[in-house]
């Protein structure tokens, strides 16, 4: 008995990169899968259903099963197509993993709305619309696990605005879910994988990066029984490297009787003070390295 066994998952964004590794580890581990993928560039262009369809043969190949959806998870009817192929073609759903998303990188003062919008209905929407076609079955079947991919750049981008704003939306429309669907018995949970990708070679920084097969694992162990009780998480997976991020909460706090002014505020800030942000030091480090003449790290 695989530890998935009987249980049918949609994984978009399959046909490639960490969604294609995902859909193969489930089918290894007896999950019928259902590989939705529309097939385009890195950008979002140029649409072609053959990469779900190889990714399907080598599923049947190894002795899986699975179905292949060329659909875009950017329309309310393309998310409801990915989930019902689960429910016409195995008989229900119980997981669903939104791994799909492109890129249009840009600085804040170049970016275009034809740069903005895409991202973000392809990351932020193409979740949203597979969790919400889900969502009612899972309600009624009370039982169901939601898996969202985010990345560390919902914590600061530089030259990606887009990206990083629809991967923070990602974060609370995940917890979202997590509350909103929690009394039913439906988890949530998000993937923040640092793993090499057609996406990932965008990064302008040399980062340890495990393969997109070491982030496969944790999302099917999420996606079976020792996880029911899991929700509401953020979990980096870096070959080797899993941890999990910590939950927003009020660090520091000033307080007083009534309205401030400002000369108030401006005496007691250094109660409150700043969190600084990491992505600030990663900048004072890598334009110290470019002085220098290295690379950083991270």
């Amino acid at each position: 008995m695989g530890y998935l066994d009987g249980l049918s998952i949609a994984v978009t964004g399959a046909g490639r990169g960490i969604g294609r590794a995902v859909a193969i580890e489930c089918a290894s581990l007896g999950a019928n899968v259902v590989v939705a993928d529309y097939g385009v560039s890195m950008d979002g262009q140029d649409p072609d259903s053959a990469v779900a369809n190889e990714v399907v043969e080598e599923i049947k190949a190894a002795g899986g099963n699975a179905v292949a959806v060329a659909d875009t998870v950017t329309t309310m009817e393309g998310g409801a197509r990915i989930v019902q192929t689960a429910v016409d073609t195995f008989g229900g759903i119980d997981g669903v993993v939104c791994v799909a998303g492109i890129l249009r990188e840009r600085m804040l003062f170049n970016m275009s709305e034809e740069e903005w919008d895409p991202v973000i209905e392809t990351h932020l929407k193409g979740t949203f619309t597979v969790f919400r076609a889900a969502a009612p079955i899972f309600r009624e079947q009370k039982s169901g696990t939601m898996i969202s991919f985010t990345s560390g750049a919902f914590a600061g981008s530089v030259a990606q605005a887009n990206y990083s704003a629809a991967k923070g939306g990602i974060v609370s429309l995940t917890r979202s879910a997590a509350v909103g669907m929690y009394k039913y018995g439906v988890t949530a949970n998000v993937i923040a994988p640092v793993a090499k990708s057609r996406m990932s070679g965008q990064v302008p920084m040399e980062l340890q990066m495990g393969e997109p097969e070491d982030v496969a694992p944790m999302v099917a162990w999420l996606l079976g029984p020792a996880a029911r009780e899991v929700t509401g998480q953020i979990y980096t997976v870096n070959g080797g490297h899993i941890a999990v991020w910590d939950q927003p909460h009020e660090v520091r706090a000033m307080d007083k009787e009534g309205r401030w002014t400002i000369d108030e505020i401006t005496a007691r800030f250094p109660e409150v003070g700043q969190e600084r942000m990491a992505m600030i030091d990663r900048l004072d480090a890598m334009a110290a390295a470019a002085a220098s003449g290295t690379k950083p790290n991270s």
